[in-house]
């Protein structure tokens, strides 16, 4: 199972890079950033009555897919992306630094935090206290818990854990018992993501997303991950309730990331915004 294989790597991974002064290096380089922004709030506040705010990832690779653009090979320039992202639109960025399995890295956070004036989430998987710590210096706004790959208390101890480092949480459930585990177990949880791909399969189903919002309280945030490829789809998530969606491939693979940007939010010529 991929995600067995990933997080298995991501620990070893870890393993290498533990020592105090790292982490004082890391604590140092923290001190010396400004506040992180407010992912949930941006959210919240950019959403419309006909499109969910849009989360744009910043992605390389993917393990089903390989390098998502051939010229990725020879060059990856995820500042463009990036700037394009914010152009056209977007509310947030999305950044996957997993070396081995995506292709990302963290400088590519930090470089896009320098130029891009957006909220930004580390894509990565979560598993121990130091990638925290890692996120922030590198200035990560918000982190993502994979539900599935993590123990209740680890769910609880690490939404602590951003939290003091004043990063917001967007909890990844992907069925209904990975979703009333967060609701049980970290109350306070804001923003609820919903992911379609199964990580087992690494098949996609929006039909996910339209199941599990039905459970979800009202003042939660939902947001909805992976699959989501035309105006259609958005517009069916805006009818289930999802407040934000968090897309990569079909903006990566795009002939022209600005034009996918604005197709997917609903937005004409003239920045009208069109059902």
């Amino acid at each position: 199972m991929i995600l067995d294989r990933i997080l298995e790597h991501k620990k070893a991974e870890l393993r290498h890079k533990q020592s105090r002064a790292y982490l004082a290096e890391l604590k140092s380089a923290i001190r010396d950033l400004a506040p992180p922004l407010g992912f949930a709030v941006t959210l919240d506040a950019t959403r419309t009555a006909t499109s969910p705010a849009l989360i744009a990832e910043v992605k390389k690779a993917s393990p089903s897919l390989g390098l998502l653009r051939p010229e990725f090979a020879e060059q990856f320039d995820h500042l463009a992306i990036a700037r394009a992202y914010h152009e056209h639109g977007a509310s947030a960025v999305s950044v996957l630094t997993d070396k081995d399995f995506f292709q990302g890295d963290l400088r590519y956070l930090a470089e896009i935090k320098r130029a891009v004036p957006l909220p930004a989430l580390n894509k990565e998987f979560m598993v121990e206290d130091l990638q925290f710590y890692e996120a922030r210096a590198h200035g990560a706004d918000a982190v993502l818990l994979i539900v599935a790959a993590l123990e209740r208390r680890q769910l609880v101890d690490f939404h602590a854990l951003a939290g003091e480092l004043g990063m917001d949480v967007l909890f990844e459930t992907h069925h209904e018992r990975e979703l009333d585990l967060v609701l049980e177990w970290v109350p306070t949880a804001r923003l609820i993501g919903i992911n379609n791909r199964d990580l087992k399969t690494f098949t996609t189903d929006l039909g996910v997303t339209f199941r599990l919002a039905k459970r979800i309280p009202a003042e939660k945030l939902i947001v909805s991950e992976s699959g989501i490829h035309t105006r259609d789809h958005v517009k069916q998530l805006v009818q289930a309730g999802v407040h934000a969606m968090l897309i990569g491939e079909s903006l990566i693979r795009a002939n022209h990331t600005g034009n996918k940007v604005r197709e997917l939010l609903g937005i004409e010529a003239g920045n009208r915004q069109s059902a």
